[in-house]
């Protein structure tokens, strides 16, 4: 049954289908929310949702939950997600299943999402919904890539997404089968000589087994170049025969596949393409549709961050031009002018006749 329902609490349903059982932050807005609704529904299903006393701590309690096997989660702002980079880190090259929410202040995270600040040759799969179904689908995908691939996955939301209503039907999703969690530290093998270690550093309580860093540490980049090869998503619109092609990510794509069919349905030749995964990111998709372009450009609310992937995937084939740009409220929630349909167009257009854009 569909219901209208608050971004925020849409996202803490569908993780509850997912079968998340534990979830550990530190309030900041517009991550605030979700917390709030997980704090109330997880109890409900016998999970666990704690509200920490700081980042730190949340992604500590949230490693210690992924250890056991339990599908579990974090999340917070750009801001709260920085402190908690190490850990994301140590998790991805321990083999840890986590799903991390950026209910961000708009679209500066982009650099933090899918370059990180930790260390080590780690990645992060990293899904933009552009609206609440579509957040709710890719929420339980989340999890399932997560288990399927034992790698964090991030969720890269903002405060449109967090606070819009829409009418969503939440059920849960059924991906596939996943191999077994053998490696859980649960308690099961404990006192029989097999105990289990999760170690970001290849070591194992196993006597007859010396620590190896370089043997896990391949097995990790081994991994990270099957999910470039086989999670890719992305959505192209009118790139067949399109002289401008647009790329955006987000909320912010859903305002600017809207100007592009109004654009199509008047004869404009333009299309777009719309990055669903940021990592692995739609390399191919994009220089295919910049082979029949004369320009690409690329919408953004920043100043200038998924640019730089866009130009590794043209590699030349067309220029590519920034018609996107800071925009904000005073609060700094990434919600401006940019935003407006008539903007968004006007600066289309421009691109489409040369024109220098300000940004």
């Amino acid at each position: 049954m569909q219901r209208l329902i608050e971004g925020s609490e849409a996202i803490a349903d569908a993780a509850v289908a997912a079968g998340c059982r534990f979830f550990a932050g530190y309030p900041m807005t517009p991550f605030t929310e979700l917390l709030e609704h997980l704090a109330r529904k997880l109890p409900e299903v016998g999970g666990t949702c704690i509200n920490a006393e700081s980042e730190l701590e949340a992604v500590g309690m949230a490693w210690g939950a992924a250890a056991t096997g339990a599908r579990s989660a974090t999340g917070s702002t750009g801001q709260g997600l920085a402190l908690m980079q190490e850990s994301f880190s140590e998790m991805t090259l321990a083999g840890l299943p986590l799903v991390i929410f950026n209910m961000s202040r708009g679209q500066a995270d982009y650099f933090q999402s899918t370059r990180g600040g930790g260390h080590g040759d780690y990645r992060h799969i990293v899904l933009a919904p552009m609206d609440v179904p579509e957040a709710t689908e890719l929420t339980q995908l989340a999890f399932h890539l997560a288990d399927r691939w034992r790698n964090p996955v991030l969720v890269y939301g903002d405060y449109l997404l967090a606070h819009t209503y829409e009418s969503v039907e939440i059920e849960p999703i059924d991906y596939g089968t996943l191999p077994a969690k053998d490696w859980a530290v649960d308690g099961s093998a404990g006192g029989s000589g097999k105990s289990r270690l999760v170690s970001s550093l290849g070591m194992s309580k196993d006597p007859k087994r010396s620590v190896d860093p370089e043997s896990l540490w391949k097995d990790v980049a081994k991994r990270h170049r099957e999910i470039e090869a086989t999670e890719v998503r992305v959505e192209c619109g009118f790139t067949e025969d399109a002289e401008l092609v647009v790329v955006a990510f987000g909320t912010a794509a859903k305002f600017v596949r809207y100007v592009v069919r109004q654009m199509r349905e008047q004869g404009v030749p333009v299309g777009y393409v719309r990055p669903i995964s940021l990592w692995p990111f739609p390399y191919s998709a994009l220089a295919e549709a910049a082979e029949r372009a004369t320009r690409v450009a690329v919408f953004e609310i920043n100043a200038g961050q998924m640019i730089d992937d866009v130009r590794l995937s043209v590699l030349g084939r067309a220029p590519v031009v920034a018609i996107g740009g800071i925009s904000t409220d005073a609060s700094g929630f990434g919600v401006g002018r940019l935003l407006d349909t008539e903007i968004i167009r006007e600066r289309i257009e421009s691109a489409l006749k040369g024109q220098e854009v300000p940004v």
